[in-house]
C-alpha cells in the first residue's frame, strides 16, 4: 500500500492510481465551496497531499512548503531562544 510522509507522520494511501487521483480531485473540488456546511477550505491542502503522490508539480510544490515551513519553525525557535527577554518575566528595577 503506498505512503506518503508529511511533517515526520506517515499517511497511508488508496493502493488505485485512479482512486487516488478522483480522490484527491474531489478534495480540492470540493473544498472550493468551504462556505458551505460540511465541506471545507481543508480539503483543497488534503486534496493537494494526495494528488502530489501522482503528479510531478504537485509533489514539488508540497515540497516546496514543507522546506519553507521548516525553516520558518526554526527561525522562530532561534528567536525565543535567542531573543530579547519574554516580557512576563522580566523585571524592572530602579
Amino acid at each position: 500500500m503506498p505512503r506518503i510522509k508529511f511533517r515526520n507522520r506517515e499517511y497511508r494511501m488508496p493502493s488505485s492510481r485512479p482512486v487516488r487521483l478522483s480522490l484527491g480531485g474531489f478534495f480540492v473540488l470540493f473544498g472550493t465551496f468551504g462556505f458551505l456546511p460540511v465541506v471545507g477550505f481543508w480539503m483543497i491542502p488534503v486534496g493537494m497531499l494526495i494528488l502530489s503522490y501522482d503528479i510531478p508539480w504537485v509533489r514539488r510544490k508540497r515540497r516546496q512548503i514543507e522546506v519553507w515551513w521548516g525553516r520558518r519553525q526554526q527561525k522562530r525557535a532561534e528567536a525565543r531562544g535567542q531573543g530579547g527577554a519574554d516580557p512576563e518575566t522580566t523585571e524592572i528595577t530602579q
